[in-house]
């Protein structure tokens, strides 16, 4: 028997992301899940080794590289269609939920257990939930990085996203002390040219 899950996943590098926005450099889903791992992964690691948490940082980066699977067989929802109301917004987390089932269904039975672990969180762990939270919100920073980063090519075509998605963090870094050393500590050097940052 022959599964498409994995094919299916190598799709996420043709969906662009920022649909409605000008870019001065496309940005594809499977770039933007990359950084999504590898910034969850950091801030699930902080949380260990900073403030005693107990999270399985590599399940972190694993649920941050699949955390917009979904898109696959939705596309890309634009930020201000996706959030325009709670009506629009259950409804799309229930188009994700289905479409996430699908691609689950595209794996043989004895691989979808450990995989739904990836997809799905478990209520009933409060660590889990925790890390959940932290991979969102580096789904957060990966955004305020790439508005950060087509403002420094001259575009201001993303000052206002890159404005309230950095009210967004600054509330996330109330809850979360994580994502506010992150913040600290790492953001800045995004600003900087690789010549500074060798």
């Amino acid at each position: 028997m022959v599964y498409n899950f994995f094919a299916a996943i190598s799709r996420m590098k043709y969906i662009e992301r920022w649909a409605l926005m000008r870019n001065s450099r496309a940005e594809t889903l499977s770039e933007h899940s990359l950084e999504v791992a590898m910034v969850a992964h950091a801030l699930s690691v902080i949380g260990n080794v900073r403030y005693g948490h107990k999270m399985d940082a590599e399940k972190a980066a694993l649920i941050g590289i699949y955390h917009d699977a979904s898109e696959i067989i939705t596309g890309d929802m634009p930020t201000p269609v996706k959030y325009y109301n709670s009506d629009i917004r259950e409804a799309y987390k229930s188009v994700e939920h289905i479409a996430s089932d699908r691609l689950l269904n595209k794996l043989p039975d004895d691989l979808k257990t450990e995989f739904t672990g990836i997809f799905k969180k478990n209520e009933d762990d409060p660590e889990e939930i925790y890390m959940r939270k932290l991979v969102k919100a580096a789904d957060k920073l990966s955004a305020l990085i790439k508005c950060m980063e087509e403002r420094q090519s001259g575009n201001s075509e993303f000052r206002t996203a890159e404005s309230s998605t950095r009210k967004k963090i600054d509330e996330l870094s109330q809850e979360c002390p994580e994502v506010r050393d992150f913040v600290e500590e790492f953001l800045p050097a995004y600003g900087k040219t690789l010549d500074e940052l060798n």
